[in-house]
């Protein structure tokens, strides 16, 4: 079979593999949202912001339901909307690595929206 195949679907099929390779693994190797890991690791709250942000998982609930699942948020500076701020942890970086928070934007008492900032 590898014989028969011209060479641009030789490179065609490579690529193809890749992709399906490195999509598979990142799939498996992400962080997804614990609720433990959450509460006890408080430094390394980083890795789960992404997922709670792709699955939309604090969208249409109430401050309580948001403070029920991820505990007391952290002192805000912000002004402006009604919101709830929870630090992130600093990621590992070559660099200087800035601070990170969620912040949780809410309208008519639902989280609308979750921004993930750097300080």
């Amino acid at each position: 079979m590898w014989l028969k195949l011209k060479r641009n679907d030789k490179i065609g099929l490579f690529f193809f593999v890749a992709f399906v390779l490195s999509t598979t693994l990142t799939w498996l190797f992400e962080e997804r949202f614990n609720e433990q890991q959450w509460r006890s690791e408080r430094t390394t709250r980083y890795k789960l912001a992404e997922d709670i942000m792709e699955s939309e998982l604090l969208i249409g609930k109430t401050k309580q339901e948001v403070i029920a699942l991820l505990g007391s948020p952290s002192p805000s500076t912000l002004t402006g909307n009604d919101h709830l701020v929870y630090a992130l942890g600093k990621p590992p970086s070559f660099l200087e690595s800035k601070a990170e928070k969620l912040v949780i934007v809410f309208e008519n008492s639902f989280a609308i929206e979750v921004i993930h900032l750097q300080e």
